[in-house]
């Protein structure tokens, strides 16, 4: 059996911004903020067991970074909230966490949120299935890549396409598949029914 979230679905009726789709937005932006956080401990960890090749670790954990947009876009489906919500995300990094990257971060998690949404975008926000959310995945990951690659100098290296493609590999999978397993595991649980995917799930049913 499809899960309420694996198929091309019907548009329910309420299209604005509902009080509690902007607090989930909200919430949600922090959390993974703090997990963002977490994940910059394990690139680093990782970078020092991988020795002389510890600089292509941060590609291989890319697509954790990009884990909100997608969560965020399927559950309240409004325009642009996956943007928002990863720039929240950045924010929290950047000011309650301290990060190194400094304000720029604010530019690149604008960057991977626009991409990691144009999929969902480009289907008017009413497809959820695998190729959606790997594309958003790929999208995220490989449109940041061009930005980071400018800022760190890495155009002209003999290992650009090597860093492009393990960094688009990992954003098609934990950016994009591993999200699709939450927010199916989110829906079967029933916590939000009450947004939009679980309208659109009730409208489904009904149809």
């Amino acid at each position: 059996m499809s899960s309420p979230t694996s198929r091309p679905e019907r548009r329910p009726r309420a299209v604005s911004w509902d009080l509690k789709d902007l607090v989930l937005m909200v919430v949600l932006g922090v959390v993974f903020g703090f997990l963002y956080w977490v994940l910059v401990q394990a690139w680093n960890g990782l970078a020092i067991l991988m020795g002389p090749a510890g600089d292509l670790a941060q590609h291989f954990l890319f697509g954790g970074w990009l884990l909100v947009a997608p969560i965020v876009i399927a559950i309240v489906r409004r325009p642009f909230a996956g943007v928002i919500a990863e720039v929240l995300a950045s924010m929290v990094e950047v000011i309650f966490l301290g990060s190194p990257v400094g304000p720029t971060l604010m530019i690149a998690a604008a960057i991977q949120g626009l991409g990691s949404e144009l999929p969902f975008m480009a289907t008017r926000y009413r497809r959820y299935g695998w190729l959606t959310y790997a594309v958003s995945g790929l999208l995220g990951a490989g449109l940041v890549f061009f930005y980071s690659a400018f800022r760190s100098g890495w155009y002209g290296q003999d290992i650009l396409a090597l860093r492009l493609g393990i960094q688009v590999l990992s954003g098609i999978v934990l950016g994009g598949l591993l999200a699709k397993v939450i927010v199916d595991a989110l829906a079967r649980t029933g916590v939000v029914d009450n947004f939009a995917i679980g309208r659109a799930a009730e409208v489904n049913r009904r149809g």
